[in-house]
């Protein structure tokens, strides 16, 4: 048994993917940020850089879902 899987609901990464999908994903940049924001407001700690690579897989991924879910849960680096 895996506690660690399913850090975010289903929910919240829709929230997420509407959020990043509204913004046309405009940048790498502005993406990153958002995955920043969204990590940071549930108490977890982000490398800029690393936010930024994690945003270049999920725009090349037409920001789908299970590879949102991926990135973000490597990126999530506990506090």
């Amino acid at each position: 048994m895996t506690a660690m899987k399913e850090r975010f609901s289903s929910t919240e990464l829709t929230a997420l993917r509407n959020d990043l999908l509204q913004g046309g994903l405009i940048d790498s940049r502005e993406a990153a940020e958002l995955l920043q924001v969204f990590l940071m407001g549930r108490g977890y700690g982000v490398s800029p850089q690393a936010a930024m690579d994690a945003a270049s897989r999920v725009e090349m991924a037409g920001c789908a879902l299970p590879v949102l879910q991926q990135e973000l849960e490597a990126l999530a680096l506990v506090m």
